[in-house]
């Protein structure tokens, strides 16, 4: 097996985990934005902190599996990186998509970290970077078709 295929097996068992993370996320982000005092809570602080943290090991192997990847590749050899929409989603909206996704999660964490109570442009900010993970997760190629 070649370095290639471990790495996208990592990147792809972290997903799971990283779908978990991002659910119970968005639950205790809209508790504790619906709950009575809003004030940001224990598990709010480490959920955040884990799906960060996941957000950005995630980008990192993605990053190395675009590096490696024979499809980047072939697709920048024939020309049809941008024409392909396959090639297109795969190597240039999925990666940027998720590095934008990650920028987001750091500063919702900066802020949940030091402020005691939540703000709406947090909740905002938390949701569009979910909202920018569902968009670029490639539900096909893990789950099937």
């Amino acid at each position: 097996m070649d370095f290639y295929k471990i790495l996208l097996s990592a990147h792809k068992g972290i997903g799971y985990l990283e779908i978990l993370l991002v659910t119970l996320f968005v639950i205790a982000l809209l508790t504790t934005m619906f709950g009575f005092s809003g004030k940001i809570n224990k598990f709010l602080k480490k959920i955040t902190l884990f799906t960060m943290i996941f957000f950005h090991v995630q980008f990192l192997a993605g990053i190395v599996l675009l590096l490696v990847s024979p499809g980047v590749k072939a697709a920048l050899s024939s020309g049809t990186l941008m024409s392909d929409s396959y090639s297109r989603f795969q190597y240039v909206e999925h990666p940027s998509s998720m590095l934008i996704a990650a920028i987001l999660m750091t500063v919702v964490y900066k802020k949940v970290k030091v402020n005691p109570t939540l703000s709406l442009t947090v909740v905002i900010m938390g949701l569009i970077a979910v909202s920018l993970f569902a968009y670029a997760f490639p539900w096909t190629r893990v789950f099937g078709a």
